[in-house]
């Protein structure tokens, strides 16, 4: 099992929908596939018209051995979540009152190695000890970029944080999302960003009102507008993440 984790610092960056989008494109592939929504808000629950609930909370979640007690299934064939819960916020108290408290997730998510291919892990947008536990665990980190340059100095911080940390094993693999071709400042910056951040994938996500929808509709693009920009742009950005971190390989 692969660990895939969607994270940046900032918020509004278009995580979720990444999120939602790529671990359907997954799914589509045929790969057992997980995604646990880490943020208290819920939204990629909330696009699964999954509760965000957790019987028990946080607490019980760390404790519970039986998997089938936390897992909901989608409505997508191989899709399977693992819902939000408003005491997630409480989670970095949690972990700080864990033994080995940068290691919990990491123990935690062993249990399903056995049953999904791929674990995709929904972050919510801070630096914590909640995040410090994703990039202990994830072998790879997808990071959505909005093509300015206080993003870019945002994922400076991560990639600094990376490399103080050696004993890190992810595969950073940053992506320019929510994207406006008419902007200059983003042209501009995509262009520079291709020398100067190694990397950075080569498909971008859009700016594109389609992808809004998703709340109307509460399924991934591919669902309800499967021929769209967005919907190919996605499956676009997973084949090319399922041949750079080789996750055809196990």
């Amino acid at each position: 099992m692969k660990v895939i984790a969607i994270y940046n610092i900032k918020g509004g960056v278009g995580k979720t929908a990444a999120c939602v989008n790529l671990a359907y494109s997954c799914a589509r592939s045929g790969m057992k596939t997980l995604l646990w929504d880490l943020d208290s808000q819920g939204a990629s629950s909330y696009y699964f018209n999954v509760k965000p609930e957790v019987a028990g909370g946080t607490k019980k979640l760390f404790k519970t051995k039986e998997i089938g007690e936390l897992v909901t299934e989608t409505e997508i064939e191989h899709l399977d979540l693992l819902p939000a819960d408003f005491s997630y916020r409480h989670m970095d108290l949690f972990l700080d009152n864990s033994k080995k408290p940068k290691k919990q997730m990491n123990g935690f998510l062993e249990r399903f190695r056995s049953d999904y291919d791929i674990l995709f892990l929904d972050c919510p947008p801070s630096f914590s000890l909640v995040s410090e536990n994703v990039f202990n665990s994830a072998d790879v980190m997808l990071v959505p970029l909005i093509p300015t340059t206080l993003s870019l100095r945002t994922y400076n911080q991560i990639l600094e944080y990376v490399e103080q940390h050696k004993k890190l094993t992810l595969r950073l693999m940053p992506f320019f999302s929510m994207v406006d071709r008419r902007k200059k400042l983003h042209l501009e910056t995509m262009g520079e960003a291709q020398n100067s951040i190694a990397g950075v994938m080569r498909t971008d996500i859009p700016y594109l009102s389609i992808i809004e929808n998703m709340g109307i509709h509460k399924a991934p693009v591919g669902v309800f507008a499967p021929k769209s920009q967005a919907a190919m742009l996605f499956e676009q950005l997973w084949t090319e993440i399922v041949l750079r971190a080789r996750l055809n390989s196990g």
